[in-house]
């Protein structure tokens, strides 16, 4: 199969999938998008909304087009690490006593952490750590988790009582940060239709375990253009308020600005987009679609920022409007 039908194979698989779940989830085609990214990126994705949106039939819907395990972690104060990961237990056997390693929910393939902000900083790092390193280490022996592995993490914006806000560099390790809005009334109407009805809506397994692992794989050869990848770079750079061409709100309100893994999230989603707009190759549009989810959670807003309630959506936008797509002519002064 030669890269085109590939990229032709990758946007069908994708749009199957954006129909599948449709079918079951009422609007929020932007979340569904994003999720669809961070998945096919390699990524985890953190959903914020007030409860009752619709984001756990979403997480379950996409298992099952997949056929992935999926595990739900409900997260309280009172969650412990080896509640998430797994602990020793010890059997009985024919030979005797014996300690097994008892895998906790961290071990399916798309996992749903429910209210993520509601367990202590202990566990949310546990949890952060497999992330990361795909793998949980218990009594000294290292346990590699199942690929594809996709955490989508839930946090509530509103009840902040009781709950430890994620820090920044936990934050980072999210590769979008994704909002889910209430719906209007016309989508209002259509959930109640759909949830109130005896019939329950289908979903049809759209690939596997093997292909998904395969198109991760696949985005990863996509070219880029250097000028793009320069382009990316500097919306990085422009985040931060040391930098001399950042506009007046960054270096008034942001105190440190996003990570190199915001570069990242932006070149990969700036593949993903642009083989579902049936290009092979990256445009800076691509890289601007992906600017808000992949940057939103990477800002450390400046005390002033905190107190003006400063919404990093609008900082976002106003480093897009202030970088060129050209790069800059570096002047060369010549000696005499």
């Amino acid at each position: 199969m030669t890269a085109e039908e590939k990229a032709e194979r990758f946007r069908q698989i994708l749009q199957a999938i954006e129909a599948e779940i449709g079918g079951v989830i009422v609007g929020h085609q932007e979340v569904i998008r994003g999720v669809l990214i961070c998945l096919s990126s390699g990524g985890h994705a953190l959903l914020e909304g007030v409860p009752g949106l619709g984001k756990t039939i979403l997480v379950k819907t996409l298992s099952r087009c997949l056929d992935l395990e999926f595990s739900r972690v409900q997260f309280t104060p009172d969650l412990m690490p080896a509640d998430i990961i797994g602990t020793n237990i010890i059997v009985e056997t024919p030979e005797g006593r014996q300690f097994r390693f008892q895998k906790g929910p961290l071990f399916g393939q798309i996992v749903l952490a429910d209210e993520i902000n509601r367990a202590t900083p202990k566990t949310q790092s546990a949890l952060l750590e497999a992330m990361q390193e795909l793998s949980v280490t218990v009594g000294g022996v290292q346990h590699r988790l199942k690929l594809p592995f996709c955490v989508l993490a839930t946090q509530n914006p509103i009840e902040m009582e009781g709950t430890y806000p994620l820090p920044e560099a936990q934050l980072d390790r999210f590769f979008f940060k994704l909002k889910v809005s209430y719906p209007t009334e016309d989508e209002l109407s259509e959930i109640v239709e759909r949830t109130t009805k005896a019939e329950e809506v289908s979903v049809k397994k759209v690939m596997g375990a093997e292909e998904v692992e395969a198109m991760k794989a696949f985005i990863r050869e996509i070219p880029i253009a250097s000028h793009v990848k320069a382009y990316a770079s500097r919306l990085i750079l422009t985040t931060h308020p040391e930098t001399p061409s950042s506009p007046e709100l960054v270096k008034r309100f942001v105190r440190y600005g996003s990570s190199p893994r915001g570069a990242q999230a932006l070149v990969l989603a700036g593949k993903v987009n642009a083989l579902l707009s049936s290009r092979f190759n990256v445009s800076f549009d691509d890289i601007r679609d992906a600017a808000l989810p992949a940057l939103r959670h990477r800002l450390i807003f400046s005390f002033e920022g905190e107190a003006e309630g400063i919404d990093p959506d609008r900082i976002i936008e106003e480093v897009l409007k202030n970088v060129p797509t050209e790069e800059p002519k570096r002047t060369v002064l010549s000696g005499r």
